[in-house]
């Protein structure tokens, strides 16, 4: 299943993280795929608001991952930009992260490619001028079933 949209401004890009965070209830593995400056971070950002995060969300670029804990969800944030080598993610006890209970955002997955689980969902951002180009495929029955879901939330007459 793929879900395309166009993004006219950071407030579209916010929004539609928002609904998609809706749509996971709180758990599973999202691949954020882009360069740099796609929006890959603002798109974690809409994802952690929806979930009751109002302080700043940076990319965790040097740490590796930024845990939150908001209410009874576990969200980790993950920037791989700067791995060298997957098997690093070995040694900071990745697998530990996920868990059933998390939700797992991974900026740059293909740098702990290997290493990391398949994705419940693959999120593909291409920015320009004009705007942000997004591309959402589900990669488990998981990602199916909240890719439908997301789909409903889109739907202009959709009354939330």
């Amino acid at each position: 299943m793929l879900v395309r949209r166009f993004l006219e401004n950071e407030k579209a890009t916010l929004d539609v993280a928002g609904l998609l965070a809706k749509s996971l209830d709180g758990h599973g593995v999202v691949y954020l795929h882009g360069h740099l400056g796609a929006g890959k971070t603002t798109f974690s950002r809409g994802v952690l608001h929806e979930y009751g995060h109002s302080g700043a969300v940076k990319s965790p670029t040097y740490t590796l991952v930024e845990p939150y804990e908001l209410g009874s969800f576990h969200i980790f944030h993950f920037d791989l930009y700067r791995l060298s080598d997957p098997e690093e993610l070995e040694y900071m006890g990745i697998r530990d992260y996920f868990d059933q209970q998390a939700l797992c955002l991974v900026e740059w997955p293909e740098q702990g490619e290997g290493i990391l689980p398949e994705p419940d969902l693959a999120v593909r951002l291409n920015a320009n001028e004009n705007g942000r180009f997004l591309e959402i495929e589900s990669c488990s029955e998981f990602g199916v079933s909240a890719l439908a879901k997301f789909e409903q939330l889109l739907r202009p007459n959709h009354e939330g």
